[in-house]
């Protein structure tokens, strides 16, 4: 008996190799997305609860909440697009300007 465990992939044929290597990447994507859902929950927990004390507070809320309308907006929505990505500009402008 040996104290090392045997690496039985090695004893595998190459598809099985294959499929083996897919369930766990897919089990890893998996536990991923619960996890990054179960952050964005806590987030957006936070966000609701806590109220801004400050004009930048507000605009990292804002920040948050327009990242999420862009990310649902189609491809071909390019002037929507373009508001956002302006709006943010000035986000950028005026919190260096104060």
């Amino acid at each position: 008996m040996t104290d090392h465990p045997v690496d039985l992939d090695k004893h595998r044929g190459m598809a099985a190799q294959k499929a083996t290597d897919l369930r766990r990447a897919l089990a890893d994507v998996e536990n991923n997305v619960r996890q990054l859902r179960e952050r964005e929950a806590d987030l957006e927990t936070r966000l609701m609860t806590v109220p801004a004390a400050s004009w930048s507070q507000a605009a990292v809320k804002a920040r948050y909440l327009l990242n999420l309308y862009a990310a649902s907006l189609p491809v071909e929505d390019t002037r929507h697009r373009a508001l956002v990505s302006a709006l943010f500009d000035d986000f950028a402008r005026l919190s260096e300007e104060s």
